[in-house]
Order: C-alpha cells, then sequence, then structure tokens
C-alpha cells in the first residue's frame, strides 16, 4: 500500500530490505523523525603503537564479520583508492554480506559491481553514485536491496544516533602517526578537510586509519585524534588528488552558465539579504561558483563585506576570502589543490564536521544559519521540486550532498540550471526523482527566465521592478518544451532500487528500476 507524502510522491508503507517507512512531511521547524541513540560499550585499551603490518590483518584485528558495516569517506572523490584496496582484501578473505555506508561513490568504485555480484556486498548506503556501479543497480538492480540515498545532513544524523551503526570505519589520511591521530592538511596526498570522517570515526566500532605519510608522533593538529582510532596501516597511495577536482567543480566559461550567474547575483543584490556579515554558500557547479564572481561586485559597490561561507570549498570561494569580501570559509570538504592549500596554511580557513554542516539534530547546524545559498539541478519541476540524483533518464548519476540540507535551513534559497540541457527540457511538469522538495527552494534561475515561487510574496515584491526577466515557471516550462519538445518519460518496474531520504529520515521519493530510456 502506497502513501502520498508532503512531496507529492507515492511512498510504499514498506519496503523489503529497508522496512516501514516514515514519509516525508512539510512541518516548519520540526524534525518528523524520531529516533533514540543507543549506549556504545568501550573496552581498555593499552598500547604506544598501533601499527599494523596490512589491511587483511587489520581486517582480522577487528573482527570483521559477514554480515556487519563499514564506512569509508569521499574526501579524494575520483582519486580515492581506499574503498576499492580495502573491499579487494575482504572479498579475497571470504567475508560476505558486507553494508558499506560510504559518504559518496564515484567512478572509481566501479569494482564494486563484481563484489556485490559475488555477494561481498549486499547493502549500500551513501549520498550518491556514479558511473558504471550506478548504471548496473538502475537497470540491472543487481544489489537486490534498495540503495539508501541520504544527504550529508541525513548521513551524519543516521550516524550520530545509531540508526546507521558502523562496525568498522575505514578512513584514509594524508598524514597520520603511530597512534592514529590524522590530518589531511599535509603530505603528497593532501586533501583539506577531514569533514565526513570525523563523524565515522567518533561513531564507529573500530576505526583503522590508512595513510600514506606516516609521520612522528605526536602528529600536530589533528583532525581526528587517537583517542578514536584503533588501527594505523600504511600503504603506498591513498588515491591520487589531482582526481579530487573533476568537471562539476570546475569554473565555467560558458556563456548561458555565466549570464544566470549575473541573474543570481543580481537577485541576492536586490534580495534584501546581502546585508553586513551574511552568510553564502554556493554549490559545487559551474553556474554556483560563477555567482561569487559577480557577487563581489555588488558587494564592493555598497561596501558589504561578508561573514561565513560554509559547505564544500573550492578555489573560487579562497579568493573571496583572501580578497577580504568574507571573513571565514567553514569546510566540511575541500575540493581543488588550491583551497587544499589554504586549509593548511589560513587561520580563518576552518574544518567543520558533516555533523556541524547539515545535521539537523545536532545543536550548532551551519546550514540552518545560513543566509543565501545558490545551488544547481539536474531537473526542476512546476512545483519547484529539485532532482540533483538521477538523470531524465531515470539512471542514478548524481548524489544529494547538501543541497536538500541547504536548503532546508537557508533564508534564501536559488536554484541555477538551464532551460534546456542536450536537447532535454529542464524545467519540466514533474522531476525524475524528488531530492529537494518545492517548499524549500524560493528562485529558479535560468538562461531564458526567472521562477519565483509563488509562496515567497516578499521576493516577488522586492525583485519586481529590477529589471530580471521574471516568469512563471509554467511559462519557462513551456518554453523549454517547444526548443524540445514533449520530454521522452523513461518506463519503470515495479524494483525500488534507492530510497531517496530526507535529511531527518522520513522517505522523499523512491528509485525504481530503468526498464527502458
Amino acid at each position: 500500500m502506497n502513501v502520498v507524502n508532503d512531496a507529492g510522491r507515492y511512498i510504499p508503507k514498506y519496503i523489503e530490505g529497508y522496512g516501514h517507512t516514515i514519509p516525508y512531511c512539510n512541518k516548519h521547524n520540526e524534525i518528523c523523525v524520531v529516533m533514540e541513540k543507543t549506549d556504545k560499550k568501550f573496552n581498555y585499551v593499552k598500547t604506544e603503537n598501533k601499527i599494523l603490518s596490512s589491511i587483511k590483518e587489520a581486517i582480522e584485528k577487528c573482527n570483521l564479520k559477514d554480515g556487519m558495516t563499514i564506512s569509508f569517506h569521499h574526501h579524494l572523490r575520483d582519486g580515492d583508492y581506499i574503498i576499492n584496496m580495502v573491499m579487494k582484501e575482504i572479498s579475497e578473505i571470504g567475508i560476505k554480506d558486507i553494508t558499506i555506508v560510504p559518504s559518496s561513490l564515484q567512478k572509481i568504485h566501479e569494482p564494486l559491481i563484481e563484489h556485490i555480484k559475488n555477494g561481498v556486498v549486499s547493502g549500500i548506503h551513501t549520498s550518491g553514485m556514479r558511473g558504471n556501479l550506478a548504471k548496473e543497480i538502475s537497470f540491472n538492480n543487481i544489489l537486490k536491496k534498495p540503495v539508501i540515498f541520504q544527504s550529508h545532513g541525513g548521513r551524519a544524523r543516521s550516524i550520530e544516533l545509531d540508526q546507521t551503526k558502523i562496525d568498522v570505519a575505514f578512513i584514509g589520511a594524508s598524514a597520520c602517526d603511530k597512534m592514529g591521530n590524522m590530518s589531511g592538511r599535509i603530505g603528497k596526498s593532501a586533501f583539506g578537510s577531514m569533514g565526513y570522517a570525523m563523524v565515522d570515526a567518533k561513531n564507529a566500532d573500530k576505526v583503522v586509519a590508512l595513510t600514506d605519510n606516516l609521520v612522528e608522533y605526536p602528529l600536530r593538529n589533528p583532525s581526528i585524534d587517537q583517542t578514536y582510532v584503533d588501527y594505523v596501516v600504511v600503504v603506498d597511495e591513498i588515491g591520487d588528488v589531482d582526481k579530487i577536482a573533476t568537471g562539476s567543480t570546475r569554473v565555467t566559461q560558458n556563456p548561458k552558465e555565466l549570464l544566470m550567474a549575473q541573474y543570481a547575483a543580481s537577485i541576492i543584490n536586490n534580495s534584501g539579504f546581502m546585508k553586513e556579515g551574511f552568510s553564502f554558500q554556493a554549490g559545487s557547479g559551474g553556474a554556483s561558483l560563477a555567482v561569487i564572481r559577480f557577487l563581489k561586485e555588488y558587494m564592493k559597490e555598497k561596501g558589504i563585506k561578508g561573514g561565513v561561507i560554509s559547505g564544500g570549498i573550492t578555489s573560487v570561494l579562497v579568493e573571496s576570502l583572501e580578497e577580504g569580501y568574507f571573513t571565514a570559509l567553514l569546510d566540511a570538504q575541500t575540493f581543488d589543490a588550491k583551497a587544499a592549500d589554504s586549509f593548511n596554511r589560513n587561520k580563518n580557513h576552518t574544518e567543520m564536521s558533516a555533523s556541524m554542516y547539515a545535521n539537523p539534530y545536532s545543536k550548532g547546524c551551519v546550514a540552518n544559519m545560513l543566509d543565501i545559498m545558490v545551488l544547481s539541478a539536474t531537473e526542476v519541476d512546476i512545483n519547484f521540486n529539485v532532482n540533483v540524483l538521477t538523470g531524465s533518464d531515470g539512471v542514478i548519476m548524481g548524489a544529494q550532498g547538501g543541497h536538500p540540507d541547504t536548503a532546508d535551513g537557508a533564508k534564501l534559497r536559488i536554484v541555477t540550471t538551464p532551460l534546456v540541457r542536450k536537447d532535454i527540457p529542464i524545467v519540466r511538469e514533474s522531476v525524475t526523482t524528488v531530492v529537494t522538495p518545492g517548499c524549500n527552494v524560493d528562485i529558479v534561475v535560468t538562461d531564458k527566465g526567472i521562477a519565483i515561487n509563488p509562496l515567497r510574496t516578499d521576493l516577488l515584491e522586492r525583485l519586481r521592478n529590477k529589471n530580471l526577466p521574471l516568469k512563471d515557471i509554467n511559462e519557462l516550462k513551456e518554453e523549454a518544451e517547444a526548443i524540445t519538445g514533449k520530454p521522452v518519460i523513461p518506463k519503470f518496474g515495479d524494483e525500488i532500487v534507492g530510497i531517496v531520504e530526507a535529511r531527518d529520515g522520513s522517505v522523499m521519493d523512491v528509485v525504481r528500476r530503468v526498464i527502458k530510456v
């Protein structure tokens, strides 16, 4: 039996491999899901050296068994070697039925396909996935149990409240000492903030640090300290830092994206939210990042200095700090080499955990303190719902990330997207998958016009006579279809291959197996 949630999606009351669902509900200033944290058991430890000879020895020392749950972080993104190294050892030992909880999965993690088919991996909790792994799950349902897709804040909430119980966390560090003090600041594989891994380290039953840079004890300024770490393994390489920065974190030169960035900056300038000390977050998409370039011109003109920039930090945001437009960076994930260098040397570039960043249950959630956010979208519909997880063909190809977290928390929520992408209408009747509900999206900016959510009468009034191409969202949909024709709707089977959780753990939407594109 299905029920309709507040995003207008039909959600089964019970999903095999997941259990009873709590449909998403939109209640202002309330969290819908209530969970109790269980007590952890700790053992007395006395050691002067935690270094082991191999990953295999660490797996054996952690007493990893069939049916357990392990976690990883994705700070190295498509340059990550750790997941593949660890899973290879687990497979060779013969351990089966493992649930993995990576903060996100990239194209490099394609070897997981065989681990799933061989029964080594039976469950995945993650923010998103890409490449052939995503295609195998979308088309062939190889996992048999739905992937649980969580936002960055939702993942932190789930782990900290023991809804997701991690038996062993495998954490890569670009610098580590013999007792497990870890950092991503220095070393040949320096990647910056360890924001996601911090949550895992503090809540997993066992923690294994993997490093390619063993330093003298004690490591200065650790992101994760020795009190959380059980074992240390030295490997040749934890990853390729040159592959951290991907296409999604580029600085755009695309005329359409630059135009959207100009529109978004003008909206912010006239919105009433660009005030002294305002907080800001830009997404990793080209247009979202470009907004800061035009925003600085308005800030300089008005003599306004911003406060905190939060989230994933790129070189563009580092420049804004160093040029004096903002006073601080709060970094949950460092996206490129220049940002990693800034994190290591600039005292105003500060690390934060994923929980501090976006956990709605934390006592100081930064996402809930945001004044302005500008993020991108894969699809937007006439109800302002946003999809960033699946393509218009229904195939998994992206990640929730912090999109629904910041949209739920910020005062001004702007989404940028081209009207049409590769002959596909992006503004449409209904998005393929709801990730961020329309009640949390204020303005949609396209290269052909701007739509303001009718719920935001204050913005409609402020922006009415500001020389902006304001249009009704339905008008944008019709313009898109006039260019491309009606969108082709993929055909889905009954099998649920993914569950999209809202940041509070309720179910926002489900992803079904794609039969035909």
